[in-house]
């Protein structure tokens, strides 16, 4: 298999593009490039061929891990998971989840740790910061570390019913108002408690 041509400079996700006589064209990395010696006109044994599909298979599953981890926290199993949707292939996205955190760039117990502390950031009641790890993949047994202290989140709660009621609010404002506050995650309880402490009448709703 010979090459065809080989760009001098990268696209925007950083990739040189090179094109095979067979029409097999490949996206590769600076490394991957540098690595085997590539220039136009140079051919490859059927071995050489396949070992660089390979390397560049390995490297496009790093360097999308590298883009994934640089925009959102991620836990492993979300990781690999995000990689195989996104076309990888599911070997060579495991061994780059585990490049990743070999690196230290991927950690369940520190992943967990800043979901948490995002959901206190949001005023996110503690059903659904549980329900963002479950979303995220992280294994139950960073759960009880990352929620041992979550905290109050009553101000919070007082603060939306005051942006959403006065005392002109009518029975569908308050019903609505509810319903928002209950998919922050927040319980019937302490929704009373917000409605009771801003003077907004609560007999017609449960506690739980």
């Amino acid at each position: 298999m010979r090459i065809d041509s080989l760009k001098t400079t990268p696209d925007r996700a950083g990739r040189y593009w090179v094109t095979f006589d067979d029409g097999l064209k490949l996206g590769l990395y600076r490394q991957t490039v540098e690595d085997f010696g590539l220039y136009t006109g140079l051919e490859l044994s059927d071995a050489q061929a396949e070992a660089l599909r390979n390397a560049a298979g390995q490297m496009s599953a790093k360097m999308r891990a590298v883009r994934i981890v640089s925009a959102t926290s991620v836990s492993r199993r979300d990781l690999e998971e995000r990689l195989v949707r996104k076309g990888e292939d599911p070997t060579q996205a495991k061994e780059a989840v585990q490049w990743m955190e070999d690196l230290h760039l991927v950690d369940d117990r520190n992943t967990a740790e800043q979901v948490v502390h995002s959901c206190i950031s949001k005023g996110y009641g503690l059903a659904r910061a549980k329900q963002a790890l479950y979303e995220k993949r992280i294994p139950k047994e960073y759960w009880e570390e990352a929620l041992a202290d979550y905290p109050d989140q009553m101000e919070k709660i007082t603060s939306f019913l005051h942006s959403r009621l006065d005392a002109d609010s009518d029975e569908k404002q308050v019903k609505r108002a509810i319903d928002a506050l209950i998919r922050r995650g927040h319980s019937y309880r302490t929704i009373r408690e917000g409605l009771n402490l801003i003077a907004v009448e609560t007999d017609d709703f449960p506690d739980d």
